[in-house]
């Protein structure tokens, strides 16, 4: 089969992609921002790409149109196969057709740490022997792909609440139908899709309406939003982490922590890995990876040699010794848990904080009067504030002297070196590419 992806360079739809052609599928795509790594990830798997939505794409003469959800009517392309008639579906619905159905599925849900706990619970399985496919948001460095494949049974996936296409506006997760979920966190964001949080939390209950009786759930017992989700019904086996009872992280050490399920010991994480947010992304990887047949003790042992993610706390270099750090933060609880991580390991250091609010929700303000206390805990910060719609340095105000607000992209990065003095720890949070700013920062220091 011939299929034509329109947005097949964002992670989701590349991921699709790189699955299909190793199914044996001719996969073609085009997308408005087709270049590198994308671009070239997908060519040397021998994959065309076009550049735009042209309509004349439809003279490929695919068998299947498979639409993204940047795909909004008005779309060239999509107009020309609206009116013609032509077979279209979208990313997740061709997905759990075509990979996931007889799949033992485990989905991996919530408003934080999704990528970094579906790439744990991907190389447990792994190094359990179970050899599982996955999609996943993000590349883990224990893979190097963000996609794959396999003849194995079990397929572990990102499950993201953002909507499926224009024409489907269900949460991606809908479609997967697991039979093991991890139900991570619950917090407001998509301001642009969704109107509040019982919107978002209703789009948990369609997810939770769908793991079979035989399945089970693993949900974060700290949460109290997600437990409202829970109340309104469920039929599936539910193990809790995070509080006394259920999965809990025991006594810390340098190297770690103790793992407790039901107050019985597990086994001791041993890693470097930081944070109190990815002590509780192990605790449901390992209760998920149990359900699936890894026992705790080897799940456990797995996590010594897990890499984390690209772009999670990911030190991109060393000038003058000054550290730069590269952060997928953007949500103001993620950047204030990121900060805390970084904080422990460094102790007194001084701690720089540059933050890009580039995400729809907080290009929008939504939780803008959040920022300022999610990055109290820095020592400096820096805010790039072009393409705001609105005033940064007045949001930035409690924050008092410390904080510098500017949308010139030159002088924000001479400003940061300026600052920085050896011994400094630089952590730069965006959602996006940032214009490049860690390798340039990091020459404007050698230099």
């Amino acid at each position: 089969m011939h299929i034509h992806i329109l947005g097949i360079c964002g992670t989701f739809m590349g991921g699709i992609a790189a699955i299909a052609r190793a199914a044996g599928h001719k996969v073609t795509g085009c997308d408005a921002n087709v270049y590198p790594p994308m671009s070239t990830q997908l060519q040397a798997q021998g994959i065309e790409l076009i550049e735009g939505f042209a309509a004349d794409q439809i003279k490929l003469e695919p068998d299947l149109f498979v639409a993204g959800n940047v795909v909004a009517r008005g779309n060239a392309l999509m107009e020309e196969i609206l009116n013609r008639g032509l077979p279209y579906t979208s990313g997740p619905q061709w997905l759990a057709e075509n990979v996931l159905r007889g799949q033992w599925v485990l989905a991996v849900a919530g408003t934080h740490g999704k990528t970094t706990t579906t790439s744990m619970l991907t190389w447990m399985l792994e190094h359990g022997g179970l050899n599982p496919g996955f999609l996943i948001g993000g590349v883990p460095e224990n893979f190097g792909i963000s996609a794959r494949r396999t003849d194995s049974n079990f397929f572990v996936i990102e499950a993201d609440e953002y909507d499926t296409a224009f024409f489907d506006k269900r949460s991606k997760f809908v479609h997967y139908h697991p039979r093991t979920t991890i139900l991570n966190n619950l917090e407001f964001d998509h301001a642009d899709i969704f109107a509040d949080l019982a919107a978002i939390e209703t789009q948990f209950h369609h997810l939770v309406r769908t793991v079979p009786g035989n399945g089970l759930i693993v949900s974060n017992g700290a949460d109290a939003n997600l437990d409202r989700v829970l109340k309104r019904g469920c039929w599936t086996p539910i193990e809790r982490y995070g509080i006394h009872s259920g999965w809990q992280a025991g006594a810390r050490h340098t190297d770690g922590f103790d793992v407790q399920f039901n107050g019985i010991q597990q086994g001791r994480v041993r890693w470097d890995i930081i944070g109190e947010h990815n002590v509780a992304n192990a605790l449901a990887a390992i209760a998920a990876a149990r359900h699936a047949g890894v026992p705790a003790g080897m799940a456990i042992e797995a996590l010594s040699t897990f890499k984390n993610v690209k772009r999670r706390m990911e030190t991109k270099g060393v000038a003058r010794g000054v550290t730069v750090y590269d952060d997928f933060a953007h949500h103001p609880t993620a950047i204030a848990t990121t900060i805390a991580g970084l904080r422990a390991k460094i102790g007194k250091a001084r701690l720089i904080a540059v933050l890009e609010p580039r995400s729809n929700t907080m290009k929008q303000g939504a939780l803008k009067d959040q920022l300022a206390g999610s990055l109290s805990e820095a020592d400096q910060v820096f805010c790039y504030s072009a393409g705001l719609g609105w005033d940064a340095a007045a949001v930035l105000a409690p924050l008092g002297a410390k904080a510098c607000v500017g949308d010139n992209f030159a002088t924000l990065i001479a400003q940061i070196a300026s600052a920085s003095r050896v011994g400094d720890h630089v952590l730069i949070m965006s959602n996006g590419g940032f214009g490049g700013i860690h390798d340039k920062l990091l020459q404007h220091l050698r230099e």
